[in-house]
């Protein structure tokens, strides 16, 4: 014989809904705060040093380009340092001097904040204060060291005539 109540549910136990309490995503929002600002500090230096990594990077790529537009329109072209302001700036040759580029590639770069720039080279890309780059696809050998305010270096180099510049983050690793 089976009994039964009339107008009352044969499981009493309230239903439990899937999900999380508010205290339990508050909790977690804690963790995961205390966790990012341990972690901030360290990651402050790592942004820092790719600043110079990639100024380094960005001058090759207009030595690359210099090069090749040097070459097919037949004029000189300059990648002028200031190494006292940290500015540097593309020229081309228009008649007998060297003027600005009109394109965007022409405007005047800055290095980041706290970096200097130095000749290490003795050349005449050196005391000139620019390196040429000549219609026959020569360029000036030169050597030019970035540091970072944290101490991080990256050399710009060209030993020959005939080589690419290439960046050197350390003693044997290129960018």
């Amino acid at each position: 014989m089976t009994t039964s109540t009339i107008g009352r549910s044969a499981d009493r136990r309230p239903a439990r809904r899937a999900g999380f309490t508010l205290l339990e995503l508050v909790l977690v929002m804690v963790i995961i705060c205390t966790v990012l600002g341990m972690a901030a500090p360290s990651l402050r230096g790592f942004f820092a040093s790719r600043q110079t990594i990639d100024a380094g990077a960005q001058i090759v790529a207009l030595t690359q380009y210099a090069r090749t537009e040097a070459a097919s329109e037949g004029r000189g072209y300059r990648l002028n340092l200031d190494a006292e302001t940290g500015k540097y700036w593309l020229t081309a040759q228009a008649g007998g001097a060297f003027a600005p580029l009109p394109a965007e590639i022409g405007r005047v770069f800055c290095l980041p904040e706290g970096t200097t720039a130095r000749w290490d080279s003795t050349g005449e890309a050196a005391s000139s204060g620019w390196i040429s780059f000549y219609p026959d696809g020569r360029t000036e050998p030169a050597d030019i060291r970035l540091t970072g305010r944290q101490g991080d270096a990256v050399r710009i180099v060209c030993s020959s005539p005939t080589e690419q510049f290439r960046a050197i983050a350390s003693a044997n690793d290129e960018l």
